[in-house]
This record gives C-alpha cells, structure tokens and sequence, in this order.
C-alpha cells in the first residue's frame, strides 16, 4: 500500500480508535481492542500482538494472526533489538535480520514499536509482520507510536 492511501487509513483508524477506548480505562482492554482493529483494517497485517516483558522474559500477550512464539529468546531477533534500542524498526526483509525469530516462515517483513507505560519505561513491544516484503515504512512507524498512546490516554 502506498504512503498517501496508508496515511488516510491510519487517520480514520485513529479516530475510531480514540472513540472506542474512551469506553473502558483498562489498560488490557484497550490493548485488545488496538490490536483487532489495526489487525482487520490494514489488508497486509498478517500477524498483529503485543510481546510484554514477564519476569525478564519477551513474552507474548494479547494478539491476532497465527500461533507466536510464546517466549522470545533474550536479546535475538527484532522485537528486542527495538526494546533494546528504545526505538522502532521497519524491517523490510526478515530473513536479512540477524538473528531473527521465524515464529512463523511466512513472514517477510515486520515493524516492531516500542510500548511504555505511563511512566516512560518499556514494558515490551507491538510487533506487526507482514507476508509480504517491504510492507511498512515511517508512515506505518510515525501512527503507530501514536495510537499506542491511546492505551494510556
């Protein structure tokens, strides 16, 4: 999907985002609801879902798509090299990536955000994978940062 059609779709995602998480103010519910949107309105999302940190351990949470990994190991793969970086990544090949984690081969590409609480501390990871190369870019970075504001907001 081009830029300019995924900056439209991620605007009217937003907005019916802010409206439907003003109805609970739990964290865990807002979370749920992020995911099944982001999950069936964006075409070239395969695999949608939260990695959180439990007890030091890269651990998967609430999520669309096909069975995941349910530990990631320490320190491999993208999801920790964004935790560990404290920024997101747009991976355009998976293969390519050292040490990536193919909990499922038929991933190709994949963006991974950091997610933090109110406080600021990185408690895991949205972690979004695409069957297709190349899928995501700073459009698809720039507002998912912004609706994973929306669980705190």
């Amino acid at each position: 999907m081009e830029d300019t059609k995924k900056d439209g779709r991620y605007g009217r995602i937003y907005k019916q985002l802010s409206e439907l998480v003003k109805k609970s103010n739990n964290a865990s519910a807002r979370m749920a609801t992020i995911i099944a949107v982001l999950h069936h309105k964006m075409d070239y999302f395969y695999w949608t879902g939260f990695y959180l940190l439990d007890d030091g351990k890269m651990t998967v949470n609430m999520y669309q798509g096909s069975v995941a990994c349910q530990i990631l190991e320490k320190d491999v793969g993208v999801c920790w090299a964004a935790y560990n970086q404290n920024k997101t990544l747009v991976v355009d090949d998976v293969h390519a990536f050292p040490g990536h984690i193919a909990c499922d081969s038929r991933s190709n590409s994949e963006i991974v955000v950091p997610f933090k609480n109110n406080a600021g501390e990185i408690i895991g990871v949205l972690d979004i994978d695409s069957k297709e190369k190349a899928s995501f870019s700073e459009v698809d970075a720039r507002w998912l940062e912004k609706i994973l504001d929306l669980v705190w907001s």
